[in-house]
């Protein structure tokens, strides 16, 4: 849905004026998308109509259930992306779930690729960013020119230490592949500022093993469950505390679920209120069973 479409409506009938003749025959929105070739899947035109990129006889309609007439004239007219990627959705949805205000802060950004996380952290108004990653030359150009980014490249995130990032920061985000979070984790909590935070993008396919991930897709919500439970265990056996779960509103590559974890390695610093277990039981359930929307690209 690349640049501004539109598909010819079927001839209207005599004095119906916009939309068709009155008692014109009436569709959902995001069935007439997919019908009419201006989305390949109603979840793709669920996105579009929720992100007002799609206009029905000129006017602007954000309900993809919304009954419109079959005659209508409809226009999809993307927005300009916000961030350099669409991890950078991903990661706005959790700062505001978790309610996290990063202005002036000093943030780590581990597995940064193109800089989603990274742009989302700066335009929230994060005063600095280490942006980690075990490649080379993946970084956006703007966001290489900011003399907010700290570029860090060809580094391991399980190898982390003073010399990558000398000073503490008070939230570090991990979006790693290939490799799971308990391997990184730690060497992430060793960089934090006392009562420093942990935003931890959850891929299943990354960490429910061998065999449990045909094609490199997790499609089970029982895998998805334990996965996060796995995960939130692991962080309680090294003292930490887990205040928020969450499913990522956006899709990984394949279709793949992702969540967010938010961590708090050191409780005692106090500040955040921790989830019990009935929270987090409740949390990941609630999680697993959220809608996705369309396939992200380019985390």
């Amino acid at each position: 849905m690349r640049g501004a479409a539109v598909v010819p409506a079927p001839q209207r009938a005599p004095g119906g004026g916009p939309g068709g003749a009155p008692g014109a025959r009436r569709r959902r929105l995001d069935l007439l998308l997919v019908e009419r070739g201006l989305a390949p899947t109603r979840e793709r035109a669920r996105a579009a109509i929720l992100a007002g990129e799609v206009l029905v006889d000129g006017q602007p309609v954000a309900k993809p259930g919304r009954l419109v007439p079959s005659g209508a004239i409809i226009t999809v007219v993307p927005r300009r992306p916000r961030y350099v990627s669409r991890g950078g959705e991903k990661l706005e949805h959790a700062l505001r779930t978790f309610g996290l205000d990063v202005r002036g802060a000093v943030a780590l950004d581990v597995g940064a690729s193109t800089g989603g996380f990274t742009d989302c952290l700066l335009q929230h108004g994060a005063a600095r960013v280490y942006a980690v990653d075990v490649g080379r030359g993946q970084l956006d150009w703007r966001l290489r020119q900011d003399p907010r980014v700290v570029v860090r490249e060809r580094t391991h995130a399980a190898h982390l230490d003073a010399r990558t990032v000398p000073e503490p920061v008070q939230l570090a985000t991990v979006d790693v592949s290939f490799i799971s979070l308990v391997r990184v984790l730690p060497a992430v909590a060793r960089r934090l500022a006392p009562g420093g935070l942990i935003v931890a993008l959850v891929k299943p396919q990354f960490e429910a093993g061998r065999g449990m991930a045909p094609g490199g897709v997790v499609r089970d919500p029982a895998v998805h469950r334990r996965v996060l439970t796995d995960l939130v265990a692991w962080a309680r056996r090294q003292g930490w505390g887990v205040a928020g779960v969450t499913a990522s509103p956006l899709r990984g590559p394949k279709g793949n679920r992702e969540f967010f974890l938010l961590l708090v390695p050191d409780p005692r610093q106090g500040g955040r209120a921790l989830l019990d277990d009935a929270a987090l039981a409740g949390a990941i359930e609630a999680a697993v069973a959220a809608p996705a929307e369309a396939e992200a690209c380019g985390a």
